[in-house]
Order: C-alpha cells, then sequence, then structure tokens
C-alpha cells in the first residue's frame, strides 16, 4: 500500500493519488510561491483581521484557492519560525 502525496489516505500501488481533486491541490500547492517578505508583513506587521484581507488579496491577484493558500503560508510560517507548529 501507498499513501495519497496530498492527503495521506492509503492508495494502491499502481495509484499516485486517492481522487482528481487530490491531485489537483497538491500541483496547486505546490505552484503557490509566498514571498519572505510578505509573510513577515502579515506575521509581525499585521494585525489576524489585516492578514486575513492580505491573504484574500494575495490569493485573489494570483488566481489562487484561498484554502490552499493558507496552507502554504501555515507551512512556510512554521518553517521560518513566525508561529509554532500545530
Amino acid at each position: 500500500m501507498s499513501h495519497c502525496p496530498y492527503c495521506g489516505k492509503k492508495i494502491a500501488m499502481s495509484k499516485a493519488f486517492c481522487s482528481r481533486s487530490c491531485k489537483e491541490n497538491y500541483f496547486q500547492l505546490i505552484a503557490i510561491q509566498v514571498p519572505k517578505p510578505f509573510l513577515k508583513r502579515i506575521f509581525v506587521f499585521s494585525t489576524p483581521d489585516e492578514r486575513e484581507q492580505e491573504i484574500e488579496s494575495f490569493a485573489n491577484r494570483h488566481g489562487w484557492r484561498i484554502d490552499l493558500l493558507q496552507k502554504k503560508i501555515d507551512e512556510l510560517a512554521v518553517e521560518y519560525g513566525f508561529i509554532e507548529s500545530k
């Protein structure tokens, strides 16, 4: 048995992803690039309300889904030390 690289569900060895949506989400998540200065601005200099508005604006500007952008930002924020891991 293998695991889906996006959601972690068990799948057959002959499959790469468990569903089409997991495949699309996985590749969109890879395509999302968030610059470190943007992360610093939203975590250091912004309030939580301003942070949500900035993230929504950034997602709309680049044509990315907000939920995937939020997931990527959370991963990078932990990596760069802006927040503690959950």
